[in-house]
């Protein structure tokens, strides 16, 4: 799920940089220090939730900076408006399989690929056909083969250290699986 959040931060505007509009200045050092980044984001109901920060979309500035001694540059205080992608378990999401491997589908979901384990993708039994690099469905004889919109549900989220952002689905539920297949059956899918 995409958000909007607002931050308070205190931003550092070097001397180089001096001169050219204060405002745009602060935008660009929020966004090459932000943007990418992992952000442990508070709900509404006070508990956090993982989150990549995908932009920062506007800032207000304080004009007046502080200078620190030994430091030329100036300090800001500012407040941004981003734009979070925080997803939850239990979400259901719709994405492109990028890629299709003998251990499971990865699936774009926007900001990051999220994976759905060979065990995770139907209750039927499955295999990998390693010629057309696609999963077959050996009862139903369906596949699913890369570039397939596939519908799914979240089920773990957790950072891997030296990975990021990490989501595991599955579609081994009603209304879960290839879109295609959702649709012909009048969207029990699985």
């Amino acid at each position: 799920m995409y958000s909007l959040i607002r931050v308070n931060d205190v931003i550092r505007i070097p001397p180089a940089k001096f001169g050219r509009p204060v405002k745009d200045v602060a935008l660009e050092e929020l966004r090459s220090k932000y943007e990418g980044t992992i952000a442990s984001i508070e709900s509404k109901g006070g508990e956090h939730k993982l989150g990549i920060i995908v932009t920062i979309i506007d800032v207000k500035v304080d004009e007046n900076g502080r200078i620190l001694p030994g430091d030329g540059a100036t300090y800001h205080d500012v407040e941004m408006s981003a734009l979070v992608f925080s997803p939850f378990i239990k979400e259901v999401v719709e994405g492109e399989a990028v890629t299709v491997a003998k251990s499971g589908i990865y699936l774009n979901l926007g900001v990051l690929d999220g994976f759905i384990h060979i065990n995770q993708v139907s209750e039927e039994k499955v295999s990998y056909d390693n010629t057309r690099s696609a999963i077959m469905l050996e009862e139903s004889h369906r596949t699913i083969e890369k570039g397939d919109i596939l519908r799914a549900k979240i089920y773990t989220i957790g950072i891997l250290p030296g990975k990021g952002l990490r989501i595991h689905m599955t579609m081994k539920q009603p209304y879960l699986g290839k879109l295609e297949w959702v649709s012909k059956q009048g969207g029990q899918g699985e």
